[in-house]
């Protein structure tokens, strides 16, 4: 049986993979987290490389280590985890009533070939007009604190979320279809996995 490692300590994403019923165990990167790249989705890959193979260096061959790293984008400004609750209100203030991005690199590492698969998803994501008072109610949840873009699609931010464009897995943290697709090119079928 394939052995993952989640090179992440996201609780969506442990869920996420829980859900597919994966033989995996957590063991979270220690790099910092700078973006780089002129796009965000170079951005994205590049990060969640670099936390893949911060943890394959740390774990013996025989697994497939996976990286990520989602961020929000609108009008070309990146936004990652507010800093505070101000911080917060900014995000939620420029992303009502419209449409932004949501990016999620994925990296695997297959220790045992030696091989990289690095890729990423983007969502559309359309969030309704929002009032002052609606964006400080949602913010005393403190759902959006440790959120890119100050919001969890899968929570109570689900009630701010209009409609989406792509995939919701993505804007959750962990675009499973794509993680599928990816897999299937070393011939490892999530599908299978359990049956």
């Amino acid at each position: 049986m394939t052995e993952f490692i989640l090179a992440s300590s996201s609780p969506r994403r442990k869920e996420l993979l829980e859900q597919l019923g994966l033989n995996f165990e957590i063991i979270p990167s220690d790099i910092d987290e700078v973006l780089k790249g002129n796009t965000p989705g170079d951005m994205v890959k590049g990060l969640a490389l670099e936390k893949a193979t911060s943890v394959s260096k740390k774990v013996p061959e025989g697994k497939i280590i996976i990286g990520a790293d989602t961020i929000v984008c609108i009008d070309g400004i990146i936004m990652g985890k507010p800093a505070d609750e101000d911080d917060a209100y900014i995000m939620l203030k420029r992303l009502s009533g419209r449409v932004h991005e949501v990016y999620t690199g994925l990296a695997l590492i297959n220790t045992f070939k030696g091989e990289i698969l690095n890729d990423y998803e983007c969502t559309e994501v359309f969030i309704n007009e929002l009032t002052d008072e609606e964006i400080e109610n949602y913010i005393k949840l403190r759902e959006p604190m440790d959120k890119a873009g100050a919001y969890a699609i899968q929570g109570k931010g689900s009630l701010i979320v209009k409609r989406i464009k792509g995939c919701y897995y993505n804007v959750v943290g962990l675009p499973l279809g794509k993680l599928r697709e990816m897999l299937l090119k070393w011939d490892i079928d999530l599908l299978k996995i359990g049956v």
